[in-house]
């Protein structure tokens, strides 16, 4: 299994989001999210991220490089974690 370690950029709500949190990532062109919380947008993004990378391999599309130099291969029994922490 690959982990897929990429920024994303979370916008507060305003009238170019639809009053809503908007999540993207700029190494995956189109790949953005909506939630009425930045903690739902980000969860929404993780799975429109997935399904991108899916549907890239599916298709046999090669993925951005700065996606594939970000990829770690991981063993399936690990869980791995991160928090990101602004002080």
């Amino acid at each position: 299994m690959m982990l897929y370690r990429m920024k994303f950029v979370l916008r507060e709500p305003s009238s170019e989001t639809e009053d809503r949190y908007l999540a993207e990532i700029p190494d995956l062109p189109g790949c953005r999210a909506w939630g009425d919380t930045a903690a739902q947008a980000l969860e929404n993004l993780q799975s429109v991220a997935a399904a991108f990378i899916e549907s890239c391999r599916d298709r046999g599309d090669p993925l951005p490089q700065a996606v594939v130099t970000a990829a770690e291969d991981i063993e399936a029994d690990r869980t791995v974690s991160e928090v990101m922490v602004a002080a």
